[in-house]
């Protein structure tokens, strides 16, 4: 049960941090609201790494434990109630920020949750989301690999920092989601546009965290190092 709630908690943490600096910078309005929401995702994940990685391994994202679970790293019972928790745990971090941003009407106007949406359309929203969840899950798979020499110490930190590159790259596309359960718990208390286009930011991330496990099945050295 420890590892489920180590997946709750680093999700909640991610979630609530990188969506929390997205409402607080009013990510898209400029440049340096980009980047710093971008820096925010990344160094989430690199502090939740060293919190709960020897606990769950902190996949904290549906799309990374899918591919986890097609290269064997997980059993089923574990892959599905990893993924039930980190969605637990993205719905209670939103429910937080939409908590705080309503606490005073002009916040609720003027922010968000930190939803993801289709800016340039669906097909253009799926495209990217495939791609980018694709590359991550790959950084992912090869950077915690036993047989992928020492690269599993500094893991945390390569994943952290990759993550901080895909969002710069796909904020400005579909605000970058890369993990299901981070959009479905914003866009249940931001609804309109951010629950149509969900579907985007669930299949997109799992289409590319399975392409990202086949990839890594025909690079994975055989012996460990």
């Amino acid at each position: 049960m420890k590892k489920y709630l180590a997946e709750l908690i680093g999700t909640f943490v991610l979630t609530f941090l990188g969506c929390g600096t997205a409402v607080a910078l009013g990510c898209g309005a400029d440049t340096a609201s980009i980047v710093g929401t971008a820096v925010a995702f990344g160094l989430a994940v690199v502090a939740m790494a060293y919190t709960i990685g020897g606990i769950s391994g902190c996949h904290i994202n549906p799309a990374i434990t899918l591919g986890v679970y097609i290269n064997g790293g997980i059993s089923t019972k574990d892959c599905v109630l990893y993924m039930v928790f980190q969605v637990i745990g993205a719905v209670l971090a939103a429910a937080c920020l939409y908590g705080i941003v309503s606490t005073d009407p002009s916040l609720v106007i003027t922010t968000s949750t930190g939803a993801n949406a289709c800016a340039y359309g669906t097909t253009n929203g799926l495209l990217v989301e495939v791609l980018l969840t694709m590359i991550f899950v790959l950084v992912v798979l090869g950077a915690t690999s036993k047989t992928n020499g020492a690269t599993n110490n500094f893991a945390g930190l390569a994943i952290g920092l990759s993550l901080i590159l895909i969002h710069l790259v796909g904020i400005h596309f579909t605000g970058t989601s890369v993990n299901p359960a981070r959009s479905i718990g914003p866009a249940l208390f931001e609804g309109g546009k951010a629950l149509t286009d969900l579907w985007v930011f669930i299949a997109g991330p799992f289409i590319g965290g399975a392409l990202a496990a086949c990839v890594w099945k025909l690079i994975e050295p055989t012996e460990e190092k």
